[in-house]
């Protein structure tokens, strides 16, 4: 078990997701992060489906009632284990009753923790990701206690290389592709969209991201339509929205962009002031 002494700004166990169920208006969910949710399991040799902890600006404190293994990987939290500092994407024996906390967020936005064997919390609808009105809990809390595996198969003794790219978390170029309505806009309105750049509003959320500059436009609203985690819909008064993994299944707002499946990672390692310019590929 792993008791929560702090639970941080936003922490939730996130998996790959929750499939199958967007015909009942069930959201994917799932990790925001997904390439540095992979890179946290891999070091470990889980599976990638296995659920991780996805902690959010300010990571949470935990105690550790039994031995085991852990890899950080995504944001830089600064964190520590009693006391001892850590690094990203490294293999670290955790002894029982010993303290992870987190410090300073020096890079990126949303941090991952994976222990050896996943986090063995409820599976509701073949998935372990948090969402309110699916799962029990939403957040974890301080006083709740994560399962985990509570022995460890086999210990790494050996510095295993695993070759990683953290350059997207310093990326602000967004590749997408074209929306169903995106050839509604006009020209010129299509020029501001791959040209400008946007900034990240204090609306951001795992469902949604909201950009402050508006693109003016006449564009009528569309019959309720699917949209899916990283479509970029548009409001009648300009909004940008970019949907992220907690989205909605269905809108009524213009789909005017798509965001390449890899590059919804960048997205979800930006906060409010950070910049973003999409770019436009040619084809799926």
């Amino acid at each position: 078990m792993i008791k929560v002494l702090k639970p941080g700004f936003y922490s939730t166990i996130q998996d790959a997701g929750r499939f199958e169920f967007q015909e009942y208006g069930v959201p994917y969910s799932g990790a925001m992060d997904t390439y540095a949710a992979s890179m946290a399991n891999m070091v470990l040799g889980n599976s990638e489906n296995a659920a991780v902890l996805e902690m959010t600006m300010t990571g949470p404190t935990l105690q550790f009632d039994c031995e085991t293994i852990i890899c950080l990987s995504g944001a830089d939290m600064s964190p520590v284990l009693n006391d001892v500092p850590l690094v990203n994407n490294k293999a670290i024996h955790v002894p029982k009753n010993a303290v992870l906390s987190f410090g300073k967020l020096n890079d990126g936005f949303r941090g991952y923790l994976s222990v050896s064997g996943g986090f063995k919390t409820d599976k509701v609808m073949g998935s372990r990701s948090m969402f309110k009105g699916v799962t029990e809990h939403c957040v974890i809390a301080k006083g709740d206690e994560l399962s985990i595996k509570e022995h460890i198969e086999v210990m790494l003794k050996k510095n295993a290389s695993i070759k990683k790219n953290d350059k997207y978390l310093h990326s602000n170029s967004v590749e997408v592709f074209k929306g169903p309505e995106f050839d509604k806009l006009s020209k010129n309105q299509q020029q501001i969209l791959l040209t400008q750049e946007f900034s990240i509003s204090k609306d951001n959320n795992r469902m949604a991201y909201q950009l402050e500059q508006p693109l003016e436009n006449n564009l009528d609203a569309i019959i309720t339509s699917l949209v899916l985690p990283g479509t970029v819909q548009l409001t009648p008064s300009g909004k940008l929205i970019v949907l992220m993994r907690d989205c909605q299944t269905t809108g009524g707002y213009p789909r005017v962009l798509q965001l390449k499946e890899s590059t919804m990672n960048i997205m979800a390692q930006k906060f409010m002031g950070n910049k973003v310019c999409f770019k436009l590929l040619d084809t799926y």
